[in-house]
């Protein structure tokens, strides 16, 4: 609470164009990075998430992608959204994490038409994991969690976070009709009843809580303060 007031201080009119705050942090008032960051934290928690599905690596992974979108802001050339030139950032940071930890699939090399990466896997889970997930919101989580990772980072950029095809794609750097692919055969795999019951609720699956914004806030701003 106390952060936002005193972002809301520091800049009643929240709401500034992007390419507004983005050309005064480059003239100097760093501290405006923040509006960007608690702007597009929920979105790139989720895209990161939905690559790595593990909430701590993707909390680095926001930071570093942070990190370098503040590094290389005097680059961004108003071409495309800040937001889809941000989330592209990200996206290539989960994906190097993935290359690094020896677990990454090259998706070019993945056939479309392959049944065999289009089986949901069933995680094991605990007692209390089912008992939990008798909830619709964390059943809808774990779904989509088993979706195999070309399908569930169009599903949570498209469904989740309300993206249009053109931008999901400008976003994960596959073609339009992959992203279209992919998103009809994420719908299939979740299942018909699944998704009609998940509708209402699904914009509200990995909440990015306010205790983990402040956390992703105050370490990006430490690591630029050792740049500077």
């Amino acid at each position: 609470m106390q952060a936002v007031e005193k972002l809301s201080k520091l800049l009643p009119d929240q709401r500034l164009p992007d390419e507004e705050v983005v050309s005064r942090v480059l003239s100097g008032e760093t501290e405006l990075y923040e509006i960007l960051m608690r702007r597009y934290n929920q979105r790139l928690f989720r895209v990161t998430r939905s690559i790595l599905r593990n909430d701590d690596e993707a909390e680095q992974v926001m930071q570093d992608a942070y990190v370098s979108a503040y590094i290389h802001l005097d680059q961004f050339a108003g071409r495309a959204r800040f937001s889809t030139w941000l989330t592209k950032i990200a996206v290539y940071e989960a994906l190097a994490r993935l290359r690094r930890a020896k677990r990454f699939v090259d998706i070019d090399s993945i056939s479309e038409s392959s049944g065999e990466h289009e089986r949901m896997v069933s995680p094991e889970r605990s007692p209390e994991q089912t008992v939990f997930n008798r909830e619709l919101k964390t059943v809808l989580e774990t779904a989509i969690d088993s979706l195999p990772e070309i399908y569930r980072s169009v599903f949570v950029l498209r469904e989740i976070e309300g993206l249009d095809t053109a931008e999901a794609s400008e976003c994960l750097d596959i073609s339009e009709e992959s992203v279209k692919v992919r998103l009809h055969r994420a719908r299939g795999l979740l299942r018909k009843q699944l998704y009609a019951q998940s509708s209402g609720v699904v914009n509200e699956a990995f909440q990015f809580h306010l205790s983990r914004c402040d956390r992703v806030v105050e370490g990006v701003f430490r690591r630029i303060r050792e740049i500077l």
